[in-house]
């Protein structure tokens, strides 16, 4: 039987017992711990005392997740984004070489001011804005690399590439002030898997090596 905190079961439900005593001597005694789950009894419990009048008692109406049961944890804003990118893989210009198409137009209303053009930046953007996490000081996105860049550097988001900088997935990846994408991913030998807008006029999947191609640095959302 697990104990919970610092009690065993045996201990919570005698304590139970005596409070509910308290609130009404007539109060039958519990059923055996055989015949009634340690959740179900602790829920009758807190049903009783929460019914008394003035009891001024407070028990949770369900006992507490014990570590490794809790429900899964809400993703990270990075996270959101990679997931986001996934299913934007394959979107691509229309036609090639127009920097436009449907989709991209969307990609470039998370940028204020956002004019056709060269639109990696805008689709990060995009995936901050709709991730939960827009660009900017006031969210209001990139067109620009280096503004991408000069911003995270201000903020203490920019993390310089070199010798044992690992990325993690989520991050944005920069190259220079010419092309931006996010890290889907990095292998165990170190290698680094991005999703990039305006890579060979599309969402593209890329793969580098532990440099990551050369990069220039990470961003950190």
């Amino acid at each position: 039987m697990p104990i919970i905190g610092a009690m065993s079961v045996e201990a919570v439900l005698t304590r139970i017992q005596e409070i509910r005593t308290g609130l009404d001597p007539q109060a039958a005694p519990p059923p055996a711990t055989g015949t009634q789950s340690f959740a179900g009894q602790l829920g009758s419990a807190a049903a009783t005392l929460a019914a008394a009048p003035g009891a001024g008692v407070a028990l949770p109406l369900s006992a507490p997740a014990l570590p490794g049961l809790a429900g899964p944890q809400g993703a990270t804003a990075g996270q959101s984004m990679v997931a986001l990118a996934e299913g934007e893989v394959g979107q691509a210009e229309q036609p090639p070489g127009s920097n436009d198409s449907p989709r991209i137009a969307q990609y470039r209303s998370a940028t204020a001011g956002a004019g056709v053009g060269p639109w990696c930046a805008y689709f990060t953007s995009w995936l901050g804005q709709q991730s939960g996490a827009p660009l900017g000081e006031s969210g209001q996105g990139f067109g620009s690399v280096s503004a991408l860049y000069g911003w995270a550097q201000r903020t203490g988001r920019a993390i310089p590439a070199g010798a044992g900088v690992v990325p993690q997935a989520g991050d944005l990846v920069v190259w220079g002030g010419e092309h931006v994408g996010i890290v889907e991913s990095v292998g165990a030998d170190g290698s680094v898997h991005t999703i990039e807008g305006n890579s060979s006029n599309a969402v593209t999947r890329r793969t580098y090596g532990p440099d990551a191609g050369g990069a220039t640095g990470y961003v950190r959302v």
